[in-house]
């Protein structure tokens, strides 16, 4: 598991002004974060307008992420939804050439029971080719996995090896770690929180704001899985305002203004969302500059 320790990030997916997949922005993005020192990376999450996108482009995606990556960072794919059936024909056709594991996030809309939950992910575990991250975000799905759900999961699953938790909700947490496998990973889903997370037990973060700000929010989270809290408060103080702004507007919008401003990628999305307003994107360049990241 320790290939998922530390900050893995939730990459957005570039497009060009006419809408279609920017392949040399993604290619920009992948060498930015290895290059800023990230452990993993996550293709085609919620961050990567998934929602938006064909069949077909998210395997182009997919295959051209893998080839651009060259095995220099452990995969993951996103691949998750509310038709528990059409979610497994879409892990089982996967190519899963160059990836290590699946993100999936918990079935959204449909508000399933706690056991609807469970008999989605076993259905998904029994399947998968790959190791499986669930991923609980009430916040977008409007239905919450209870920690009992997480942990009846992770005890009956050998596949199923971490979940990304964006509940916000510490009680939630400290179930969690207290009633999980010992290998069984908890991951952060939220930017702001990943400290205390860690310093509960958390294995670190899939992060969005790493998109523009991959070394420095590394560098604070290898600071608190040393240990080394005193050191990394500070850190983690100076990324607040930024955090706050690049989800301001909606996610990925704030991120993609900030990743146009570094000069990675353009800073179009696809409706329903649209870009960051030229306030907060004029606020976005100001707290970059305060981080000594744009000149």
């Amino acid at each position: 598991m320790n290939k998922f320790q530390g900050t893995g990030v939730a990459l957005v997916t570039p497009f060009n002004t006419d809408g279609t997949v920017d392949y040399n922005g993604l290619e920009n993005l992948i060498n930015h974060l290895v290059n800023g020192g990230i452990d993993y990376l996550v293709s085609l999450g919620t961050t990567g307008e998934t929602a938006t996108m064909t069949k077909d482009e998210k395997k182009k995606v997919w295959a051209f992420t893998a080839e651009i990556n060259n095995n220099r960072l452990p995969l993951v794919a996103g691949i998750g939804g509310n038709n528990t059936y059409a979610v497994a024909e879409e892990i089982k056709s996967f190519d899963s050439t160059g990836y290590s594991a699946i993100l999936s996030v918990s079935p959204y809309y449909n508000k399933p029971t706690q056991e609807g939950i469970y008999q989605h992910y076993k259905h998904l575990a029994e399947v998968s080719p790959l190791d499986l991250i669930l991923y609980n975000v009430p916040g977008r799905t409007m239905s919450n996995m209870t920690p009992e759900t997480t942990c009846r999961l992770a005890h009956d699953f050998n596949n199923i090896i971490a979940t990304k938790e964006a509940s916000g909700n510490f009680d939630q947490f400290n179930q969690i770690m207290r009633d999980k496998p010992e290998d069984f990973l908890l991951i952060s889903g939220d930017d702001p929180i990943t400290l205390p997370m860690i310093a509960l037990g958390a294995s670190g973060i899939i992060s969005v704001i790493a998109n523009a700000l991959p070394k420095q929010f590394s560098d604070m989270v290898n600071l608190c899985l040393k240990g080394d809290f005193k050191s990394a408060v500070p850190a983690h103080l100076s990324l607040i305002e930024f955090t706050k702004l690049a989800f301001a507007e909606g996610n990925p919008a704030g991120i993609k203004a900030a990743l146009k401003n570094l000069n990675v990628c353009d800073d179009t999305v696809r409706l329903p969302l649209v870009k960051a307003s030229s306030a907060l994107e004029a606020a976005i360049v100001k707290e970059l500059e305060k981080i000594s990241v744009v000149a």
